[in-house]
């Protein structure tokens, strides 16, 4: 991956967000692209070695779009200013579709790399499940927590969107209350990429990877009854 050529289209991207541009540069796109693609495709198979289950995730599902959806946003940029991709072992990305917990990575304009992994804003059937799972599961969502490969990389579960009081149905006394007002179950980083050279990048994006599986791991288990 060509992060010096990647970073300087998205920059220009952002400041000519139009489809003219566009098309005049789709040339470029497509070589980014598919060079990107190359880059998931190699990841899968490097996640594959500390996660099986993701054996059949198709490479080019797990990319995003660079076309924005305008429908409910007239008016808006048509283009993202990022080539991003969740893989997932069900392979579908969206919370909606029930794509399940991910490993997710974009890289943005301004060069940076930002990595993830668990579930974010699942719908409502699915966090009542991810809720019932720490119920049922107290000491498996401890061992995450506690987690030295999480914590070290990531420094722990996000916060942004928790309730102010516990979801309904659940009591104030449960012992993980705290992360029962959770809307989303991830952990994530972001860095700059201005001294990564390409050969490096997958490397460091599996280091991210393998450091949040066992967040993904246990979140895949809700609503299963495994382990």
């Amino acid at each position: 991956m060509h992060l010096r050529d990647l970073t300087q289209f998205l920059h220009e991207l952002e400041q000519n967000n139009n489809r003219a541009w566009f098309v005049m540069n789709k040339p470029r796109y497509d070589i980014l692209r598919a060079e990107f693609l190359e880059l998931v495709t190699e990841l899968i198979a490097g996640i594959v070695k500390f996660d099986p289950a993701m054996a059949g995730c198709n490479p080019k599902k797990a990319l995003f779009r660079i076309n924005r959806d305008l429908r409910f946003r007239p008016g808006g940029d048509p283009y993202k200013t990022t080539f991003s991709a969740a893989m997932t072992a069900s392979g579908l990305k969206k919370p909606s579709e029930g794509g399940g917990p991910f490993y997710y990575f974009q890289l943005n304009a301004h060069g940076e790399l930002f990595s993830a992994g668990g579930e974010y804003m699942p719908p409502a059937s699915r966090l009542r499940e991810i809720r019932q799972h720490i119920v049922a599961d107290p000491k498996g969502l401890n061992a995450i927590l506690k987690d030295k490969g999480l914590q070290t990389v990531f420094g722990g579960l996000q916060e942004e969107d928790k309730l102010v009081r516990p979801p309904k149905g659940f009591d104030a006394g449960e012992p993980h209350i705290e992360q029962l007002k959770l809307k989303s179950f991830v952990v994530r980083k972001r860095i700059g990429t201005g001294k990564i050279i390409g050969p490096d990048l997958p490397a460091l994006i599996l280091a991210d990877f393998k450091a949040a599986q066992p967040l993904v791991k246990w979140l895949r288990a809700a609503g299963t009854g495994s382990d």
